[in-house]
């Protein structure tokens, strides 16, 4: 290993799953003796909880990443310059020319000529930047791709702090693809539960591509459960804005001023990007880097243990 630190005594702040994870109850034996069933309420407790008819479920949003682009002859597709970079990966493996676009923003690019766009993605709210783009914008972005029989695709994997900025009313419409994840606030990545909307013969063309049990029993049990449990998100809901401010000014002191951010993460622009991950990775804490532009994602610690500890790797790399 590079630093020669073992695995449990990392502090992970690299990844902006929620540290305070659903708390996962001890699963029926049967569930893992059987195959998964459809028709264990999962797809309604999805449908309720994201205000939206006809979830599918995905193994993560990353299994509808992926297959996406098998779905589609070869167009051109916008993504943003910064964000998750799976989704720009995954259209030129499947032989799509890809443009990247300033935090996603179409701009000409949706205009008539030999140069539109085909199809858009959006990360919203972005991943690192934290950029949420207004409803009203991206249903006019929709529009225009729909009009000639393309797509936008709304990546909303760090939404549910902030449900009212989904477009999940809107689900259903031709050419409009959302996808949702369990991972993040729900802190339930390893569960791998994710869920994709979109119009009736789109959804049919995934899930024969995908093939059967997309979803483990376990996984969907747990999800069925997380999903239900509205005193948890409530709570969840107003407790991580809190951390995320914490976390924000706690950067600012050592002269890290988020740039951006969610509740679950906060970003930093810093031309030394470099040096703070290696020497904050030197004390066992590990943060998000990234090359274009150099910055940092930190994530929210857990425990008042946690913060401290941060604080004080902090204090080191100010004085190294």
């Amino acid at each position: 290993m590079r630093f020669d630190i073992p695995l449990e005594h990392w502090l992970d702040l690299s990844t902006g799953i929620n540290p305070h994870a659903w708390p996962v109850a001890t699963l029926p034996a049967a569930v893992w003796g059987r195959l998964p069933e459809e028709g264990d309420g999962l797809e309604s407790a999805a449908a309720r909880y994201y205000g939206a008819p006809c979830p599918l479920p995905l193994a993560g949003s990353q299994a509808a990443i992926q297959s996406l682009p098998t779905l589609r002859a070869p167009c051109r597709v916008g993504v943003p310059r910064v964000g998750y970079r799976e989704h720009a990966h995954a259209w030129c493996r499947a032989g799509h020319q890809v443009v990247e676009l300033v935090d996603s923003d179409p701009g000409r690019w949706l205009d008539d000529g030999p140069e539109r766009l085909d199809c858009l993605v959006v990360i919203n709210p972005n991943n690192p930047t934290g950029r949420c783009w207004p409803i009203a914008t991206l249903l006019d972005w929709h529009a225009r791709l729909a009009a000639r029989g393309g797509w936008l695709i709304v990546d909303e994997a760090f939404m549910d702090a902030t449900p009212e900025a989904s477009l999940t009313p809107f689900a259903g419409r031709p050419g409009l693809i959302l996808l949702r994840s369990l991972g993040k606030f729900f802190g339930l990545a390893g569960a791998r539960v994710g869920f994709l909307f979109a119009e009736s013969a789109l959804r049919a063309r995934l899930l024969s591509w995908l093939g059967p049990w997309t979803l483990s029993g376990p996984s969907r049990a747990i999800a069925r459960q997380a999903l239900a449990d509205t005193v948890w998100q409530q709570v969840t809901r107003a407790a991580l804005p809190l951390a995320a401010d914490r976390l924000a000014e706690l950067l600012r002191r050592y002269g890290l001023a988020p740039m951006g951010g969610t509740a679950l993460f906060q970003w930093v622009l810093t031309d030394e990007a470099d040096r703070i991950q290696a020497n904050l990775a030197r004390q066992g804490i590990l943060v998000r880097r990234f090359i274009r532009p150099p910055s940092l994602r930190f994530g929210l610690p857990g425990d008042e243990r946690d913060w401290r500890r941060l604080e004080m790797a902090l204090t080191a790399v100010a004085h190294a």
